[in-house]
C-alpha cells in the first residue's frame, strides 16, 4: 500500500512539473468498455487508482483488470455493475474523484490557504473543496470552486501559484479518498483574520489548528 501511494504521488507530482501523463476528460466522456483504447480510458484508470480501485499501472487500455474496478466501483456507488463505464458512471466518478491536472489543483489551494496547518487540517480544506463540488450549492469542477469569485483569499491574493509541497498533495489524496476532517463543513475561516460578518452567522462544526469549519 506504501509503495502505491508513493507511486500516485509520484503521478500527480509529476503533472505539476509539466508532465502530461494523464489528459483531462473531455466534457462529454464516451461510453467506454474492455477494447478501448484512448486518452479517456487512462483518465478513467486514474480516477479509479485514486479512489483505490484500480491497482495496476496506468496503460489506456480497457483490460479485464479495468474493468472489474469499474464494477467495483458500480457496486459501491449504486450503479448496475455492467463494468462498462457510461454515463452514470463518469457522473459519479466526476463527483467523488479528481483527474491529474485537477489534483494540482487540489494540492495548490491546500498549500496556499492551509501551509503551516496541522496534517489533518490541511486534509480538512480538500475535503471542504470536495464537499462544495458534491454540493448543489456550489459549482460541480474543482476549477469553478476554487476560481469562484471570492471564494478562497489565495486565490485573490495570488498566493495560489506558489509551488505546493509533497504534504499538500499528500492530504489532496486523503481528501479525495474520502477523508473529511471538517465534518461536512462547506466553509472555513481563520477567527483572527476574518473580515466578513457573514461567515461568522454559518454554524460551526470544529476548530482544527486556525481554521473553524462551519456549514
Amino acid at each position: 500500500m506504501l509503495f502505491f501511494k508513493k507511486s500516485l504521488l509520484f503521478l500527480i507530482m509529476a503533472c505539476s512539473l509539466g508532465f502530461s501523463l494523464v489528459p483531462d476528460v473531455a466534457e462529454a466522456a464516451p461510453v467506454l468498455k474492455p477494447g478501448s483504447t484512448n486518452e479517456d480510458v487512462w483518465d478513467l484508470q486514474y480516477r479509479l487508482k485514486t479512489l483505490n480501485y484500480f491497482t495496476q499501472n496506468l496503460d489506456g487500455r480497457y483490460s479485464s483488470h479495468t474493468q472489474n474496478a469499474v464494477r467495483e466501483f458500480q457496486r459501491d456507488y449504486g450503479i448496475i455493475p455492467d463494468g462498462i463505464a457510461g454515463e452514470e458512471t463518469w457522473r459519479q466518478l466526476k463527483r467523488n474523484s479528481l483527474n491529474m491536472n485537477e489534483m494540482d489543483i487540489m494540492a495548490k489551494i491546500i498549500y496556499s490557504e492551509a501551509r503551516g496547518e496541522p496534517y489533518q487540517g490541511q486534509v480538512a480544506v480538500g475535503a471542504v473543496v470536495m464537499n462544495r463540488i458534491q454540493s448543489p450549492l456550489f459549482p460541480d469542477t474543482i476549477k469553478g470552486v476554487v476560481f469562484q469569485s471570492g471564494a478562497f483569499t489565495a486565490v485573490a491574493d495570488g498566493q495560489y501559484w506558489l509551488v505546493p509541497n509533497r504534504t499538500a498533495y499528500l492530504a489532496a489524496l486523503d481528501a479525495v479518498r474520502g477523508w473529511d476532517p471538517s465534518g461536512g463543513s462547506l466553509y472555513y475561516f481563520n477567527p483572527n483574520t476574518a473580515t466578513s460578518e457573514w461567515i461568522w452567522t454559518r454554524p460551526q462544526n470544529l476548530k482544527i489548528g486556525k481554521h473553524v469549519f462551519a456549514d
